[in-house]
């Protein structure tokens, strides 16, 4: 397979270390990293279906597609970043409509800001487009017509010719909207049910390198467990509760590699690394409960179906992969299974959702790629 490598970016910085050898997976004895199940699957569980196409191509960035299934709706909206603009895309009747919205250039600016992520925000009184950039964050209405607040990141808070950006993006606690930047700070804005009255109500400050992902519990935690989690560039964990205070929990530390993105399920952390390797941890304890070689190369995107708890990972090595995550009634352990695997020919994946809660159809974005690729059932 060819790979198309990625321009330089300042927010995507391997360590040394990270492009090293794989730990091997560990017994299956109580105490040790159990080795993930992968059977050969009896049937494919997906098929290729007509792709999306974008007037842009994707850009080489961590988690770049969010998708939203709108209440009612057969078809969901997608929205990709490219450069200093963001592709929105959503169903209509004749088809696919389009809609760019640019990044925001704030102050005196002397360069067009390019944007690093841009995902839907889902609070139950209403659902916002969140965008980050290099100069500060961007929400909009669900559908981009109207945006409805706009924060400047402060530069006094980044150390000298360090990059400064925002990153890493999700809805906690019912009402908040977590961000991060790359200062290493959490950005806790408070959503009202409705109008432009937005306030940063905390800032959090654990992390000493920058923010590369921010995901909430996406089933149901258990008590202690937590149900924000973010990651950071030197690979380091905090899992947070949330609420009119947010409070660290514990710490889940690194080992010398990159975590790219982050989920949450139930209790249970899922993390993708630079070496390629999804990371199983309990919430609750930060102990480890699995690990697995996943990916040849880099990992760009994970992500979970809630009411099924498939995992779904995509990489650099043009490969997406889909697994089953579950937890033994009867001895507690955290189990991983391989479901499918789907290879994206030529692209470097960094971008890959499901489309629907129970993850019976999936959505997969490349580097350089001018189209939205889909997956459904057989």
């Amino acid at each position: 397979l060819r790979h198309h490598a990625a321009p330089p970016s300042p927010w995507l910085r391997p360590t040394p270390s990270e492009r090293g050898g794989r730990a091997a997976g560990g017994g299956a004895s109580r105490g040790t990293i159990p080795r993930p199940r992968r059977p050969v699957p009896r049937s494919r569980m997906y098929r290729k279906e007509k792709s999306v196409q974008l007037r842009s191509s994707i850009a080489a960035l961590y988690n770049n597609l969010s998708v939203l299934l709108p209440p009612g709706r057969q078809l969901p909206c997608f929205s990709a970043v490219h450069g200093p603009s963001v592709s929105v895309v959503s169903a209509d009747g004749l088809g696919f409509s389009h809609r760019q919205l640019p990044a925001k250039e704030g102050g005196m600016a002397v360069s067009t800001p390019v944007l690093t992520q841009a995902a839907w925000c889902v609070l139950p009184s209403r659902v916002l487009l969140v965008l980050t950039s290099q100069k500060g964050i961007q929400m909009y209405e669900s559908d981009g017509s109207i945006m409805v607040y706009w924060h400047a990141l402060d530069v006094t808070e980044h150390p000298p010719a360090q990059a400064v950006f925002a990153r890493g993006i999700a809805a906690a606690g019912g009402r908040f909207v977590c961000v991060g930047t790359s200062a290493g700070l959490v950005l806790v804005f408070d959503i009202p049910p409705k109008g432009t009255n937005v306030t940063v109500s905390e800032v959090l400050e654990q992390h000493r390198d920058a923010i590369t992902d921010i995901t909430a519990e996406l089933g149901q935690a258990p008590d202690g467990a937590g149900d924000v989690v973010s990651a950071d560039d030197a690979g380091m964990l905090c899992v947070w509760r949330a609420g009119e205070e947010f409070g660290l929990l514990r710490k889940i530390p690194a080992f010398g590699c990159t975590c790219s993105s982050v989920k949450l399920w139930n209790g249970i952390v899922a993390a993708g690394y630079g070496n390629g390797q999804i990371r199983l941890y309990e919430a609750a304890t930060g102990i480890p409960r699995a690990k697995v070689d996943a990916h040849a190369r880099w990992i760009y995107t994970l992500d979970v179906a809630p009411e099924t708890g498939k995992l779904l990972s995509g990489a650099e090595d043009s490969f997406v992969h889909v697994w089953k995550l579950s937890r033994n009634p009867d001895t507690d352990d955290v189990e991983l299974e391989h479901c499918h695997a789907e290879c994206v020919t030529d692209t470097q994946v960094c971008g890959a959702r499901f489309c629907d809660p129970r993850g019976t159809s999936f959505a997969v974005t490349g580097y350089d790629l001018g189209e939205i690729v889909r997956y459904g059932p057989p």
